[in-house]
């Protein structure tokens, strides 16, 4: 990721950048103190799913996990421009 993504979580409330410098999506939410489940970091287990409202991520590597249409792993993904979670 070459520039900032604006990520809105709707839930939330809240807006936050994902940087260059963050290895994932997972990696911003843990920089902005949003807690989110995981346990493998790696798109194996499953545990950070959450649902994307708007906008596109790209894979740093494909997901091992089931992932429903309309669903992200967070951990293994980065945001291809702005997006919204349902957060």
């Amino acid at each position: 990721m070459n520039e900032s993504a604006k990520i809105t979580l709707r839930h939330l409330g809240a807006q936050l950048r994902c940087e260059p410098g963050h290895h994932s999506l997972l990696d911003a939410l843990e920089a902005n103190h949003i807690d989110v489940e995981f346990q493998c970091r790696s798109g194996y287990c499953g545990a950070c799913r959450m649902r994307l409202l708007e906008g596109r991520v790209d894979y740093i590597q494909s997901p091992l996990a089931c992932i429903r249409p309309g669903d992200i792993l967070p951990c293994c993904c980065l945001p291809a421009g702005d997006i919204e979670l349902e957060l």
